[in-house]
């Protein structure tokens, strides 16, 4: 069975920066765009971004499949702030992970660590 993943926030951010590594970039050349909800609203709501900064953003967004927050991840989502201190973007990331049984993919692993099922991937290692 092939690997699913969901991509993280600072992932996409830091595809769109000249300095990414090329070892890091090919390694995420192949996989497919998906990202939670919370990413979508994260990535494109940038404050003050001007059209020029957006527009290559949403049209990598538009070719991602955005999972949507449902009730299971919304219950998910509570289980896990029971259990940790984690913000509300991340818990929701975490769950949509767990939900759809996809490997997140992150550089912030200390934000997601400790939780039991959640796998995790930092393409930077």
């Amino acid at each position: 069975m092939e690997q699913s993943f969901l991509i993280d926030t600072n992932i996409i951010i830091d595809i769109f920066k000249p300095s990414i590594p090329s070892s890091v970039k090919s390694k995420l050349a192949d996989i497919p765009l998906v990202v939670s909800a919370v990413t979508y609203m994260e990535i494109l709501g940038w404050l003050n971004a001007t059209e020029q900064q957006l527009k290559p953003i949403q049209e990598f967004m538009n070719n991602a499949k955005i999972l949507l927050i449902d009730k299971p991840i919304m219950e998910t989502t509570i289980k896990i702030r029971q259990m940790k201190k984690i913000a509300l973007g991340d818990a929701i990331i975490t769950a949509t992970a767990l939900v759809h049984n996809l490997t997140l993919i992150t550089r912030n692993i200390d934000d997601f660590k400790n939780i039991k099922d959640l796998k995790i991937w930092n393409p930077w290692e």
